[in-house]
């Protein structure tokens, strides 16, 4: 037992050594020890590259936006809590009437939960937070008060759209857009650090393919340019 024990050890270091590349993954589930049919369940592991910054002002810059991202996203990871219990609430409600009169109930009861602190959100804030209400809920934050209209509307045109000036139609698209990638780097190296609760997103997201095309991202130029 001794040695297979030291061959399971063994093996766990050679796969992670073979993953030592910014932006590897271990997909492997388990490693299978085939003389003593052993099966041990292995996590998946994110290896991040370090962040390296050209400059000061890139750091700061960087750093200032990390701080925005992390104001933002508990917002959003809250909205889609909150949606999948309207939508686990609303399939159990076949009147129609009673169905609006129960989604009204719950805009007053997220007003409650979210107006006065949605109100402290700075511009940039929201509209971080705008992008990461799709990222979390897998709609835009249009395509929520057109579906959810008797309750939405009044809360997201009300409370963000009019405090911020933002389109309520804006994606996440953080494969394409810089600026978006930066928040999900942020997100990302967050989750793995335990610095935030991950929450998975309703629409797909490849970051490594993300982190291949900005792994040269001017973040100044970005940030100014939001």
């Amino acid at each position: 037992m001794k040695k297979v024990a030291l061959y399971i050890i063994f093996l766990s270091v050679v796969s992670l050594s073979a993953q030592d590349k910014p932006g590897d993954s271990i997909f492997d589930d388990s490693i299978f020890v085939e003389a003593d049919s052993i099966t041990i369940p292995l996590n998946e592991v994110l290896v991040f590259k370090k962040l390296e910054f050209k400059d000061t002002k890139s750091k700061r810059y960087y750093y200032w936006y990390y701080r925005k991202v992390f104001k933002a996203y508990p917002y959003a990871k809250l909205a889609a809590e909150r949606l999948t219990q309207l939508n686990a609430q609303l399939a159990k409600i076949r009147s129609k009437r009673k169905r609006k009169k129960h989604t009204k109930k719950m805009q007053k009861y997220m007003e409650g939960e979210f107006t006065a602190q949605l109100k402290k959100l700075t511009r940039t804030e929201g509209k971080i937070l705008i992008k990461l209400l799709h990222r979390q809920t897998g709609l835009t934050a249009f395509d929520l008060v057109k579906e959810y209209r008797s309750g939405w509307k009044a809360f997201w045109y009300n409370t963000t759209a009019k405090v911020f000036k933002l389109n309520l139609k804006n994606k996440y698209q953080p494969e394409t857009e810089a600026l978006d990638y930066l928040v999900e780097d942020v997100l990302q190296r967050a989750f793995a650090d335990g610095r935030l609760e991950s929450q998975q997103a309703r629409i797909p997201i490849d970051y490594f393919k993300a982190s291949t095309r900005f792994k040269d991202i001017d973040v100044v130029a970005v940030i100014n340019n939001r």
